[in-house]
């Protein structure tokens, strides 16, 4: 078979390995192909989070469409979160084999078919299967992502484009509140779920269409043995698990406060459907913080940013408490700035430490993220419910000083590890 035409001179005794093919560059900032990754991951991360939380800002509507209580209607989110923490390992195996691209398509193509059922629920019980299969289904996304980024990026810029990507999941958060809480007000909390199924699946053909192709994933075999190693290999390192936790808790604080806050924008403000919808605008300080992250850290270090935005996250759980509306706005801003931040120097962290099975460390990091979320969002509700806003920030503080004595103890442990060291040159 005659050799594909490449577009390049043919010299006549000259052979193909005459001209050796110059080394694949991983992707940097300024070029096309990370522009386009850029586009097409953050479109991905806006289709997943808009349909991962798109009954969120809906919890009131719900409660009154099927009369039960915030706590029962708080598992249409926490059903997809811990159907997704349960799956990302898995599917990040499945990666491995099968690509980060392909795995990626096929994980947002169910999800927006799925999305596209919920508006039809019958009942509240349908409702969170349904949920959770599409919780199950976004789960391919998150570490296919980091695992793509971190094999297709420059080391040197993987900071800024997970922070991207976090941007998308921002966004996206953001978008299928605000679309849901406007078609919820015109259409109820049916029409709300379509508005923002139509929206991922425009989100999900625009990131097939611009992903670049994955040039350095080399697949491997599906070897339990071997993700086993993997995983528990992950597991036993302890800055991996401090970077767990700190993703897990982070988002304890963010899953409670985002879904409880609608209940009481609605019963103590008696704001309508679609203005708790705009609420969510505040996302765009967390797209703002988590693409801001990789300076951060150049500035600060990874530890210092965690404290940076840790304060912020208290500082805002505390502001939340006042009576005034713009008071508790002001304080939604400082949480959502605090959490993206956060989110964005931890997950980036875990993709750059890890050297092997990324993938795997990835969805790790993934499934203590969402169990965060999951249990945030089922506590949150629970503790609203019987005492209140303020014993849902009592659990949000209870997070934050968690970040803060892991992060205070990783900066023992690095601080020990200089000195020891130092001390055997001596001897």
């Amino acid at each position: 078979m005659p050799p594909a035409h490449t577009g390049a001179p043919v010299i006549a005794g000259a052979s193909a390995s005459s001209f050796p093919t110059p080394a694949a560059e991983p992707l940097s900032p300024g070029g096309a192909g990370y522009r386009r990754m850029s586009l097409a991951l953050f479109a991905a991360g806006l289709a997943t989070f808009a349909l991962l939380y798109s009954t969120q800002a809906l919890l009131p509507a719900v409660s009154a469409g099927f009369r039960v209580t915030a706590g029962q209607a708080s598992w249409t989110v926490s059903a997809a979160t811990g159907a997704l923490a349960l799956c990302v390992l898995p599917l990040s195996a499945l990666s491995e084999r099968f690509g980060r691209t392909r795995l990626m398509t096929w994980s947002l193509a169910v999800a927006v078919a799925v999305g596209l059922l919920v508006p039809f629920a019958p009942d509240l019980n349908w409702l969170v299967a349904l949920r959770a299969v599409q919780g199950a289904a976004i789960a391919g996304v998150p570490a296919s992502a980091m695992a793509y980024l971190a094999e297709e990026v420059r080391p040197k810029a993987l900071v800024g484009a997970i922070g991207l990507f976090v941007a998308g999941n921002s966004i996206g958060g953001m978008s299928g509140r605000l679309v849901t809480g406007w078609a919820a007000q015109w259409g109820g909390w049916r029409a709300g779920l379509a508005a923002v199924g139509v929206l991922a699946l425009v989100c999900a053909v625009i990131f097939r269409l611009l992903l670049p192709k994955a040039r350095f994933f080399s697949p491997a075999s599906l070897n339990p043995r071997a993700l086993g190693a993997a995983v528990s290999g992950h597991l036993r390192d302890p800055l991996m698990l401090r970077l767990y936790g700190i993703g897990a808790l982070f988002m304890t604080v963010f899953g409670a406060v985002y879904t409880v806050i609608g209940y009481r924008l609605v019963e103590e403000f008696s704001l309508p459907q679609g203005v708790v919808g705009s609420v969510f605008l505040v996302y765009l300080v967390g797209t703002a913080s988590s693409a801001a992250a990789g300076g951060l850290v150049a500035r600060l270090g990874r530890r210092g940013a965690l404290y940076l935005a840790v304060t912020t996250t208290a500082a805002g759980l505390l502001l939340s408490l006042s009576t005034s509306l713009a008071v508790v706005l002001a304080g939604l801003v400082l949480i959502t700035a605090g959490f993206f931040a956060g989110h964005a120097v931890a997950s980036s962290s875990v993709s750059r430490t890890a050297k092997t099975g990324r993938a795997q460390a990835s969805a790790l990091y993934q499934s203590a993220y969402y169990l965060g979320s999951s249990a945030g969002g089922t506590l949150g509700a629970v503790a609203f419910h019987s005492a209140g806003w303020p014993a849902t920030v009592l659990l949000g503080l209870v997070a934050v000083l968690g970040v803060v004595s892991i992060t205070l103890y990783g900066s023992r442990v690095a601080h020990l590890e200089r000195r020891v060291p130092a001390t055997v040159a001596l001897r």
